[in-house]
């Protein structure tokens, strides 16, 4: 009901919840109590249908992430997949004062954006993100993301890495354009994730002997030492002589035509086109590191031996990789007994 006095439009329909009602709807539960700033903030926002940026609106907080230690820390694939989640809450609550954003519309934005789900589970990240900086500014007393579910991918529409047979890399090998066949010698030679492949530098590639490529993880900061294979070192080599020009250190391996660097995106697009031409999309760039692992096991590697390799943290993921191989190649041992 309205009350003498309160402004048009303006009811309450229990003590605490104020709404601006208007045309038989209730457009807008009012955060601040009567008679403040605040609420005649939201009173004209809702009146006029224009936004007023608040001072300490996030879109200034996203300003500050991306000139912080926070976000420089993070390596440039983490950043790249959070900047599309920074951009929809720039262009959703941009505007907004930092006070007002609850767990509610954090799962509601969640919500809103299921038939994405990783990119869903990216949005209280960012937020999280955000809050950790503005928290030590005083703009937020705590941290509205804490605490927050992440949405399951459901079963119907997890796609597992299916893994490169040998039929499957003998026609990549055999049919593949000169950059596309050098990015998979990469993948599956340095069992490293796709993120890591754009960062190789010819500095990083010492020729001699069987060859060896450095590289410094940007998911776990691991420094590595990885040898080549004979098919890896010939792709490079291939690559390296067909340069008009010495390359400098500091010149990407796999780079753009101008010799600039390229984007893991763009990568993904190439391959992706090079392996529907070839009819082999069923295989995706993760399931190099796949087959990788799984070379490494079938050559008798134990679990540590394959770590030092593929850079994984914890013997779980190695398992995971290497049980496939390990099954196939005990089958075959029993087979031969078999017989």
């Amino acid at each position: 009901m309205r009350k003498e006095g309160r402004k048009r439009y303006v009811r309450e329909t229990k003590p605490g919840f104020v709404y601006f009602y208007r045309g038989g709807k209730y457009l807008h539960r009012f955060t601040a109590p009567e008679g403040t700033a605040e609420f005649d903030r939201q009173y004209w926002e809702v009146m006029t249908g224009k936004t007023q940026e608040a001072k300490r609106s996030w879109a200034a907080a996203i300003k500050i992430l991306r000139t912080s230690d926070r976000w420089a820390d993070h390596s440039p694939r983490y950043r790249q997949d959070l900047e599309p989640v920074l951009e929809y809450l720039e262009g959703k609550i941009g505007k907004h004062d930092v006070r007002r954003l609850t767990a509610a519309d954090i799962y509601a934005a969640m919500d809103a954006n299921k038939h994405r789900v990783r990119f869903a589970n990216y949005i209280p990240v960012a937020v999280s993100m955000i809050a950790k900086e503005v928290l030590r500014l005083r703009w937020l007393t705590d941290n509205p993301a804490v605490g927050i579910e992440r949405l399951k991918v459901p079963k119907g529409k997890k796609q597992p890495h299916v893994p490169w047979t040998d039929a499957a890399i003998a026609k990549f090998r055999a049919e593949a354009g000169p950059l596309e066949r050098l990015i998979f010698e990469i993948g599956v030679g340095t069992v490293q994730r796709p993120g890591d492949w754009v960062g190789f530098r010819w500095g990083d590639y010492d020729p001699t002997g069987d060859g060896s490529l450095t590289l410094r993880q940007n998911k776990s900061d691991m420094p590595l030492v990885l040898p080549c294979t004979e098919a890896l070192k010939a792709a490079l080599d291939a690559a390296k002589a067909a340069l008009p020009y010495a390359p400098m250190p500091n010149r990407f391996i796999i780079c753009k035509q101008d010799g600039s660097a390229m984007t893991y995106r763009r990568l993904a697009e190439i391959m992706l086109a090079e392996r529907q031409r070839l009819g082999l999309e069923a295989y995706d760039l993760h399931a190099m590191r796949y087959r990788g692992v799984m070379e490494l096991a079938w050559a008798g590697c134990e679990d540590d031996e394959i770590m030092s390799y593929s850079g994984h943290s914890t013997k779980a993921m190695v398992r995971k990789y290497a049980g496939e191989a390990r099954q196939i190649m005990r089958a075959r041992q029993a087979r031969e007994k078999r017989r």
